[in-house]
């Protein structure tokens, strides 16, 4: 492999599939000069077990209990990192940097009465005892403190390196929350903006668990909401949210909507084991998300001009889900994410790679014209390595 710099980004999302681990080869030391290769990827399911502590510690976490689970966190992943490092047959303390992103236990954004915080779990001190290399963890909180939501955070990692020099793209991310990036050609000068545009398959998930009593960790190629129909009537409830009809920049997470959401409705509906029932739910959660996109674009992205649109994440396999997009945002053409060259699931993994990278070059990687921050920061904190 040329000179250059190895480092690993790891990736715990709102759907809490698994962690997603990416290894990417970086030459250049500024956004003018980079050039990039994803070296490989791995995604690592999470065990039941897993999940619930996961649950457990955004839900109902005590003191004691997230400060042991920080450090749990940081071994898992730690572990991510050494698998896919020994897969690629590379040496962990070869590498320059572990971007660690850790896993989101809450997120405040900011609003009128108070300025926004943030905290991921997942100790950067464990990540770097573990893998020897040097870690960037805490990507959000310097953007936070400078005034903005801390996300997306993949907006300043997408224009550098999915920018196209004659059209104007979006990519759309569905993880457990969908967020969409618009990106305009470099050479316009144009500002990126990139927001969440509320739940992606989150909802769906917890609901497909719950009507499978957890045999199904997720809606499965969308079969459980082909055998449901939509409740329009409950649909046009859903979508009366302030938050659907805010401005931009704006963020959401499980906070919202998340298993509480999906335990209200549960119970409003009174659907209990009936699987018919929670098959029309997961339906109408599937409607939400597509219908929610669709305005979102309509409002801010379709304005500013638009040319094709990339489905990234894991939700974007969800063939329903896919096809209710494509419809929502008919004519514009709307591809899979893998046309860009990389696996639509790594992206977000790739996402924090470039933010580390960016990090050791002292660049600044927070886009505030998408996450409302008062300027451009570095972002992350630096933890050494073990050394030799």
């Amino acid at each position: 492999m040329s000179p250059g710099e190895l480092v690993v980004g790891l990736m715990s999302g709102t759907s809490l599939d698994g962690i997603d681990a990416a290894l990417v080869h970086f030459a250049g030391s500024s956004p003018s000069d980079l050039q990039w290769t994803l070296v490989a990827f791995e995604s690592t399911p999470y065990e039941p077990v897993q999940r619930a502590l996961l649950h457990e510690a955004m839900e109902v976490g005590t003191p004691e209990g997230l400060c042991r689970f920080d450090a749990t966190v940081g071994e898992w992943m730690a572990a991510a990192a050494l698998r896919l490092c020994e897969g690629a047959g590379v040496r962990s303390s070869e590498l320059a940097a572990v971007g660690c992103h850790g896993h989101t236990i809450w997120h405040a954004p900011p609003d009128q009465e108070a300025r926004g915080a943030t905290l991921q779990l997942g100790d950067a001190a464990t990540v770097a005892e573990r893998t020897g290399a040097p870690v960037v963890s805490d990507f959000r909180s310097r953007d936070v403190a400078a005034g903005g939501h801390g996300a997306p955070l993949v907006a300043w990692p997408d224009w550098l390196l999915f920018s196209a020099p004659d059209r104007r793209r979006a990519l759309q991310n569905i993880g457990g929350i969908a967020n969409v990036t618009w990106l305009p050609p470099p050479t316009l000068g144009e500002p990126v903006l990139a927001f969440d545009t509320g739940p992606g398959v989150g909802l769906v998930d917890e609901a497909a668990r719950r009507a499978t009593d957890g045999r199904l960790p997720f809606d499965i190629d969308g079969g459980l909401a082909r055998r449901g129909r939509i409740d329009t009537e409950l649909l046009g409830r859903l979508l009366d949210d302030d938050y659907f009809g805010a401005d931009p920049p704006k963020t959401t997470g499980r906070e919202r909507y998340g298993r509480a959401y999906v335990d209200r409705l549960a119970e409003q509906l009174g659907v209990a084991r009936d699987e018919s029932a929670w098959c029309d739910l997961i339906a109408t959660l599937t409607a939400l998300t597509a219908r929610t996109v669709g305005a979102a674009y309509r409002a801010w992205v379709l304005p500013r001009g638009l040319d094709e649109v990339f489905l990234m994440g894991g939700g974007s396999r969800n063939p329903v889900l896919a096809d209710a997009i494509r419809r929502e945002l008919a004519p514009v053409p709307v591809k899979d994410g893998s046309a860009l060259g990389v696996d639509p699931e790594a992206r977000e993994a790739l996402a924090f790679a470039v933010l580390a990278w960016a990090h050791l070059h002292g660049i600044e990687s927070n886009a505030p014209d998408a996450t409302g921050a008062c300027g451009a920061r570095v972002l992350g904190s630096f933890t050494p390595g073990r050394g030799p």
